[in-house]
């Protein structure tokens, strides 16, 4: 343990790039009382291209960085990075609450009677044998179709929400499941919730749209609760926004107004 965890301490908040602010979207919604610091990995981002080695020691790398400023516990608010290296923080961190994040293909699943149910996510998170256990555990009761999504992720880390080269990229992305074939989608990257709205008006308004967020920010308020690290102030907490491409990172403005909605 390199320091005493204290109530008072921030919970980290860390993705390959600005997705995570999705996340933290949430988990300010369960804990507005706490402290964050949220720090997003731009300059190296995508993380869904890299290796699996790559990622894992570059998530562990900022987490080692995230816990020795004090941080009390940590929310790896990115599925690839939750995918290569959650497992390795925790065998290293076993005292600190270590939360990663899920595609939420079960509630997907469980939405209608045997729906067909589409997973975006980046092509490292689609190869990866944690995503395909988690979809033959539902197989019977759902149809479920991995899509990978090369690219996307890079238009919310430029800002782009809503351009029409978004658009046609998502239209071309998404032309075999445009005629009323899905039930619902899931979003498997947290950068993916600042396109919903895209994805919806490619998809059509009947598609339902599940991402793992509000059930990543309830697991970690349980986890701080087990751990009886909950800050006891009943006033709204901080949060300290930092990016490896420096705090001019483009279009954070921008992205920031998603807290707001």
């Amino acid at each position: 343990m390199l320091y005493q965890l204290l109530k008072e301490n921030p919970i980290a908040v860390f993705d390959s790039g600005m997705g995570g602010i999705s996340v933290l979207r949430e988990l300010l919604k369960v804990m507005p009382n706490e402290d964050y610091i949220f720090f997003g990995d731009s300059i190296n981002a995508p993380y869904g291209t890299k290796t699996k080695e790559q990622v894992n020691e570059l998530t562990c790398q900022h987490a080692d960085e995230l816990f020795k400023r004090g941080c009390k516990a940590l929310v790896v608010a990115c599925n690839t990075a939750t995918t290569a290296a959650v497992r390795n923080l925790r065998n290293k961190y076993p005292d600190i609450p270590i939360v990663g994040i899920e595609p939420a293909v079960k509630p997907a699943a469980l939405s209608k009677e045997y729906p067909t149910v589409l997973v975006m996510a980046t092509p490292m998170t689609i190869r990866e044998e944690k995503l395909h256990n988690l979809i033959s555990r539902f197989n019977d009761q759902a149809d479920i179709i991995p899509l990978a999504c090369p690219g996307l992720m890079e238009f919310v880390e430029r800002g782009d929400t809503e351009s029409e080269e978004l658009e046609n990229y998502l239209k071309s992305l998404l032309k075999d499941y445009r005629t009323n074939k899905l039930d619902a989608v899931v979003l498997g990257c947290t950068h993916y919730p600042f396109v919903k709205k895209k994805i919806k008006e490619v998809l059509g308004d009947k598609v339902m749209i599940f991402d793992g967020g509000y059930g990543t920010a309830k697991e970690a308020r349980r986890r701080l609760e087990v751990a009886g690290l909950r800050n006891p102030r009943t006033t709204q907490g901080k949060i300290i926004f930092e990016n490896s491409m420096g705090q001019d990172k483009v279009e954070l403005e921008k992205l920031l107004c998603y807290m707001k909605e």
